[in-house]
């Protein structure tokens, strides 16, 4: 009742989750052109998951699963959503078109349970668990967009015990749960549409040691210092929250008009006059401003074993790697997929600061 009562008090006043106020990027998230400066080791189209199996780094772009090098691994008959390696080589992947598979080892075909219409991130705990983000019940990973213009919260995380067979449904309700991490507090999860970053600890109990974020964060990957990279996919902005408080307005912009050219957050900069923002609001002399309010944006933040963040790399908006939707550390290394930008990164994994 009492979170019944701040939601419409909240409605009344403008305040809390009716608010329209984006956070600053500001002390550790303070802009800097690092994305942009650094290594391409691979030009690829729509790079989206990275994992590492061995000493190899996978990544998955469209339905193929390759190595580094570029030399192709698994090939399957839909996009590939998600991908998470576990010993011995052992992959789970999650497809576009619903369903999650376990390649190699001993518990290789369907996993148990579910459904899983929209795995958007796994991750093994040994060998015989596997760990599943299910984005939405009633969406696929690739109609992310329409599920956060419908506001969605139907997503759920499940423990799949793979020796017997058995699911299990550890949380429900989720906002596009999109990243999964295992620490020795507890479950770490993102959540895009609300901000945010959780920890859920043995007992089932959730805190948010990470909210409020200036954009929507998707998968995060442990640092070898016991600190973690997080990939964030876009930014958040007065316009897009500002739409997602109109129900009219997103009812017949979304019935209406190609996804591409929704007032929404997305992967990829563009040129088009057909965008929403653009002319005066993002150049200045025919420049882009790199200050601009922008519906795509590249962003990695470091963070230290608390979920407190340290530094972040950013590709501005006149930057062109947008949409990091992936990172991992490998072998002394940090690399991150830039979705948008259709490339993969190898970061510095110390620089962070303005001007750097």
């Amino acid at each position: 009742m009492i979170a019944f009562l701040k939601r419409r008090l909240d409605h009344i006043r403008g305040s809390g989750e009716a608010a329209v106020t984006v956070p600053s990027l500001d002390g550790a998230l303070r802009p800097n052109q690092l994305l942009d400066r650094a290594e391409a080791v691979r030009e690829v189209r729509a790079p989206d998951v990275l994992a590492v199996a061995g000493e190899r780094v996978l990544y998955a772009a469209g339905p193929a699963v390759h190595a580094l090098d570029g030399t192709e691994v698994h090939r399957f008959d839909s996009d590939v959503s998600a991908l998470a390696a576990g010993p011995e080589e052992v992959l789970a992947v999650g497809l576009n078109d619903g369903g999650v598979r376990i390649v190699g080892g001993p518990h290789a075909g369907g996993v148990p349970g579910g459904p899983y219409p929209c795995p958007t991130a796994l991750l093994f705990d040994g060998a015989g668990t596997l760990w599943i983000a299910n984005g939405s019940q009633d969406r696929a990973p690739d109609h992310w967009k329409h599920d956060l213009m419908s506001r969605g919260a139907s997503g759920s995380v499940w423990r799949v015990d793979l020796a017997g067979g058995k699911a299990e449904r550890v949380m429900d309700a989720l906002a596009w749960p999109f990243g999964l991490g295992l620490s020795p507090q507890g479950l770490i999860l993102t959540e895009a549409w609300r901000h945010r970053v959780s920890l859920r600890c043995p007992d089932g109990s959730v805190t948010y040691p990470l909210a409020d974020l200036p954009g929507y964060p998707a998968r995060i990957a442990p640092s070898g210092d016991g600190g973690w990279w997080l990939a964030v996919f876009a930014p958040r902005n007065q316009l897009t929250e500002f739409i997602l408080r109109e129900p009219a307005f997103r009812a017949r912009m979304m019935a209406e008009i190609d996804p591409a050219f929704w007032a929404a957050p997305a992967l990829e900069a563009t040129d088009s006059f057909m965008r929403p923002l653009q002319g005066g609001a993002q150049k200045h002399l025919g420049v882009v401003k790199p200050w601009a309010p922008t519906q795509s944006y590249g962003l990695v933040i470091r963070l230290d074993e608390k979920l407190h963040p340290l530094f972040s790399q950013h590709s501005r908006a006149d930057g062109r790697r947008h949409g990091i939707t992936s990172v991992v550390e490998a072998g002394g290394r940090v690399y991150a997929a830039s979705k948008g930008g259709d490339v993969i990164l190898a970061l510095d994994m110390t620089k962070g600061r303005a001007g750097v």
